[in-house]
């Protein structure tokens, strides 16, 4: 989980860099699933995309996640320039509720009194945490946000029953993760095409390095998500949400010490209350599996 939470707090850093370097957001992304293509195939040590994969029971949840990162991905990133970053990033972290929900009543994970407290404390402390000034004082619609939450959501919850159904072992756990990401590039150079037609955009070097460096951290995050998922550590009602509050605690003290923003009593707040949801929800699952 230490990882997971390291390596998405890293690609965070990344966006962040992108704006300095004027990189396109949707070039970066696209060639950055080609790149994990490569990137999975080296670390497996053969390319596992072949006519025999088409018959794996896992092959059309990895086409759907495909659809699935690529959206939500993209859709973050309107969210963010629509809405403002406030309100994409508590759509983005409150979607744990969902995959949180679906495990208790799929998987018939115990959530007692504990993990629930846990859970709803992790409210406030994301919303706290991510709150920062907005740019005007505008009302913003509810569309953008609430088709965000859901997708996040649902990606996540779509990430579990795959690996609960489909994926027992690390091998076929990383074959998964090249074809999700092979599915999303698919998509992507389509659109990219698209756009590139219609001379709406236009392609350059520094985006597809850009992406580049952005398919190492964003494989492994994934490899390792579904990893995580696997392992006895804590059930998925708890380690959802303790993977996302923690990368969202990484990621707000990365922001404070490595790019100097600015620090404020509700973040300090959001940050404190953030680590008792996740001393909670880890204390409820390990000691007492829902007590």
């Amino acid at each position: 989980m230490i990882v997971t939470i390291l390596l998405n707090t890293i690609i965070s850093a990344i966006f962040k860099i992108f704006p300095k370097y004027n990189i396109d957001n949707l070039q970066a992304i696209v060639a950055n699933y080609f790149a994990c293509v490569v990137i999975g195939s080296l670390f497996m040590g053969h390319f596992p995309i072949d006519h025999i994969s088409i018959t794996q029971a896992w092959f059309p949840w990895s086409l759907l996640m495909g659809v699935g990162f690529i959206s939500v991905f993209n859709m973050f990133a309107y969210c963010t320039k629509v809405d403002g970053i406030t309100t994409s990033t508590i759509a983005n972290k409150l979607s744990l509720v969902i995959p949180v929900i679906f495990s208790i009543f799929l998987y018939s994970e115990h959530a007692g009194a504990i993990k629930i407290a846990g859970i709803l404390l992790a409210f406030p402390a994301v919303y706290l945490t991510s709150r920062v000034k907005g740019t005007d004082n505008k009302a913003q619609s509810l569309l953008w946000p609430t088709l965000l939450f859901i997708g996040s959501g649902l990606l996540d919850t779509l990430t579990k029953y795959s690996e609960h159904n489909f994926l027992p072992t690390q091998d076929v756990q990383a074959t998964f993760t090249v074809h999700v990401f092979a599915s999303a590039a698919l998509i992507g150079v389509i659109v990219v095409t698209t756009l590139v037609a219609t001379n709406r955009i236009k392609l350059h070097w520094r985006n597809i390095i850009a992406g580049i460096c952005l398919a190492i951290p964003n494989f492994f995050s994934i490899y390792y998500f579904i990893r995580m998922l696997n392992s006895d550590f804590l059930q998925s009602s708890a380690a959802i949400p303790v993977n996302n509050i923690g990368i969202l605690v990484a990621s707000s003290l990365m922001a404070i010490f490595f790019f100097r923003e600015k620090v404020t009593s509700y973040r300090v707040i959001g940050l404190l209350l953030s680590v008792v949801s996740i001393l909670l929800i880890a204390f409820a699952d390990i000691h007492g599996r829902g007590l």
